[in-house]
């Protein structure tokens, strides 16, 4: 019973960690249609998550940092699209303030990358 108990315990401990090892793998993007017209976000979508899947630093900081910039970036080209395509009013307000914070968000991360020392992205 032991036995039982001490794998299932290992087990359970590395359902995380292989959770994590599959999804860093990445996507297969040869198979995605990139001019769904369901979906017209889908090339931003895929460029900010490669990006972000790339980004990596020194340590966990640096690495949040620059993941987060490709995420708010990936928030202003989304909002740029909906400012190109979408005639709602309120929805294109809210886009337009996307990219107005979003902006601001990357600044100021790209500033907490200069103060860590290291290069802005």
């Amino acid at each position: 019973m032991k036995t039982i108990t001490m794998m299932a315990v290992a087990a359970i401990a590395a359902t995380p960690a292989l959770a994590q090892q599959h999804s860093m793998q990445g996507m297969d993007h040869s198979k995605m249609n990139m001019n769904d017209p369901n979906n017209p976000f889908m090339p931003a979508e895929m460029t900010m998550h490669d990006k972000m899947m790339s980004a990596k630093g020194a340590n966990a900081a640096e690495t949040w940092t620059r993941k987060m910039i490709e995420h708010h970036r990936g928030a202003i080209a989304m909002s740029q699209i909906v400012l190109r395509q979408s005639p709602d009013a309120r929805t294109r307000t809210k886009a337009q303030q996307t990219i107005t914070s979003q902006t601001k968000e990357v600044a100021d991360l790209q500033a907490s990358l200069r103060a860590m020392g290291k290069r802005a992205q």
